[in-house]
């Protein structure tokens, strides 16, 4: 059973703070500099202006931070931001809700067909960001869109269980139900059964690394591909990225404990379990070709890049990508100036390219040295 579908959306009021947001970030440097905005810059990166205004408007705006509200606030916190920010929508083929199978049960999933003739393109298999306990379908219907439209593919966008209701690793498991779910029903959507890949950003790109792995080591049909968006790689070692990102530009480190405190509420779990932190597994050989995006005011990303650093050095094709001026959540992002939407058009591009010949798998390569730019 499916069900046609357009873009989220927004109540009269939203529509017209997304519009003001959305003016208010394409201000003038001269206009900005009038108003007392300097530029931000750590570690030679200069914070993207359009992103800073953003930033300087919730806290003028004295949004409540997420991580001060309940569960339930959270949520709904999360998705009226994504909405406000997403921008307008990129056409696509066609989109249509569906359920597909999850571990436990049905799963609510969107299919996203590309423009023109899309049958026999690749799929990809999108897991959203949100912390483990956030974000839905709509939440990432922007970035959805502009990845089918830009990289020329299907897209499965799978919403599984969040936590604190369903913690680890109920999340893990959604996602190879979903996974094989989709290798089993690809050439029903349109797709090519062989090509599929497996992306998210966040927590999603963490489930996708996660992935990767499992069904490497079980010996499934695995990814062509795995596009990790500043994905949480590694629950054990904190790098210097989370001190010194982890204070203003959203993902602050007492966010990522909300976040992984419902995750893990009440389970025992090993940090090193390569459910959670694939970048302490024993072997990354083998593993599909990456492409790895992180933000240079993340502190995800220098377990992002650590994570790239030991693929690479396992055999495993990578590119690796910084985008030096942008935050974490970047892809939720495109309504806020261009370097946002620049950035995943970029991406976009990249997977195309793997997708349409994806470099051979090989056991031992050197690491290759993150690109620097954005």
């Amino acid at each position: 059973m499916s069900t046609p579908t357009g873009p989220p959306r927004l109540t009269p009021r939203e529509r017209v703070e997304a519009r003001l947001l959305s003016r208010a970030a394409r201000l003038s440097p001269t206009t900005r500099r009038r108003l007392g905005e300097r530029p931000i810059v750590v570690e030679g990166q200069t914070l993207d202006p359009a992103t800073q205004t953003m930033l300087q408007i919730q806290r003028l705006a004295r949004e409540p931070l997420i991580e001060t509200l309940d569960l339930a606030g959270g949520r709904a916190s999360l998705r009226r931001g994504s909405l406000l920010t997403a921008g307008r929508p990129t056409p696509v083929g066609a989109v249509r809700d569906l359920r597909i199978d999850g571990a436990t049960g049905p799963l609510p999933a969107r299919h996203y067909r590309p423009p023109g003739d899309a049958d026999g393109r690749p799929l990809l298999v999108f897991f959203h960001g949100g912390g483990y306990a956030t974000g839905d379908l709509d939440t990432h219907d922007a970035p959805c869109r502009v990845l089918c439209a830009h990289a020329g593919v299907h897209v499965l966008a799978v919403d599984y269980r969040l936590a604190p209701e369903h913690p680890f690793p109920a999340g893990h498991e959604d996602t190879l139900a979903a996974w094989r779910w989709a290798v089993a029903h690809a050439g029903e959507l349109g797709a090519d059964p062989k090509r599929l890949a497996v992306g998210g950003d966040s927590a999603g790109g963490n489930f996708s690394a996660t992935l990767a792995l499992a069904t490497a080591r079980n010996g499934e049909r695995a990814p062509d591909v795995q596009l990790l968006l500043y994905p949480g790689i590694d629950f054990v070692e904190e790098r210097p990225s989370r001190q010194t990102f982890g204070k203003e530009f959203f993902l602050t480190a007492p966010l990522i404990e909300w976040f992984l405190g419902h995750y893990l509420d009440g389970v025992e779990h090993d940090p090193r379990d390569p459910r959670l932190s694939p970048i302490h597994a024993e072997d990354l050989s083998g593993l599909a070709p990456a492409i790895v995006v992180t933000a240079g005011f993340d502190p995800l990303r220098d377990e992002g890049e650590a994570y790239a650093a030991a693929l690479a050095a396992a055999g495993v094709p990578v590119i690796q990508r910084r985008h030096a001026s942008l935050i974490h959540g970047f892809i939720n992002l495109l309504g806020v100036g261009t370097a946002s939407r620049e950035a995943l058009v970029e991406t976009a591009g990249t997977l195309r390219g793997l997708l349409e010949a994806p470099p051979r798998r090989g056991r031992r390569r050197a690491p290759r040295k993150a690109a620097v730019g954005a």
